[in-house]
């Protein structure tokens, strides 16, 4: 008797189990209809926010326009002879402040990190013709006092690491080139004292050395000059 009435409920399950597949595969198409028409309509909606929010971005951030004017004007032009023998690649650490007294509402207060470079050597253009002289055989070179050709700030490595304002200030606009210009005297500084302009002279000599011995000359005497102010040449 159960083994008949199985047999008549088996393939009720199984009309049964195949209309629930039906079901669930039907409301599946359904979904992913719905989830397509939606994308479809949502989809010209996030263009367009990000549309407006490119623009927003664009507005609140600009991005500078720089326009050089198209007319040079030369102010002068003059030949060099200078012989560039050394270069230091300083780092220094500069803090720069004000308001301090009342730093929690009006006190500024930056940490620049400052790249530089020194140049220094000898400006051959300064040789008078009675710089160079034989005497009993020996040659004898009197030249310039080495100079400081170059001292400036590499603005693309150097950065301002901290900044701390007071509650009540916007800060001082001229803080930071103030800092600059402080930076590059220290680097010039340091340099100077640590001797750039003595090795300066030395590599000098041992290159116009060299060249007046290619050229036959086999006692070379050099006459040092008084030493000089240090003078930094601005780089253009």
């Amino acid at each position: 008797m159960n083994d008949e009435t199985n047999r008549k409920a088996n393939p009720f399950l199984i009309v049964l189990g195949i209309m629930g597949f039906i079901l669930i595969a039907y409301l599946f198409l359904i979904l992913l209809f719905v989830k397509q028409t939606t994308d479809r309509v949502l989809a010209p909606l996030e263009q367009s926010n990000q549309t407006l929010s490119t623009q927003v971005s664009a507005l609140l951030h600009p991005t500078p326009t720089i326009l050089p004017d198209p007319v040079t004007i030369v102010h002068e032009v003059r030949a060099l002879a200078r012989l560039e023998t050394i270069e230091y690649t300083v780092q220094k650490v500069i803090t720069a402040e004000t308001g301090q007294d009342l730093a929690l509402l009006f006190g500024d207060r930056l940490l620049f990190i400052a790249y530089g470079r020194v140049i220094a050597g000898v400006d051959l253009a300064k040789l008078e013709s009675n710089d160079l002289y034989m005497q009993n055989g020996v040659i004898h070179v009197r030249m310039p006092a080495s100079e400081i050709f170059v001292a400036t700030l590499d603005n693309e490595k150097s950065y301002v690491y901290d900044r701390e304002l007071g509650l009540l200030t916007h800060g001082d606009e001229s803080l930071e080139t103030k800092a600059r210009q402080v930076a590059e005297a220290e680097i010039l500084r340091s340099a100077i004292e640590d001797g750039i302009l003595d090795r300066a002279y030395d590599n000098a000599e041992t290159y116009l050395e060299r060249l007046l011995e290619d050229l036959g000359y086999q006692e070379i005497v050099f006459d040092r000059p008084a030493a000089q102010t240090p003078t930094p040449v601005v780089n253009p």
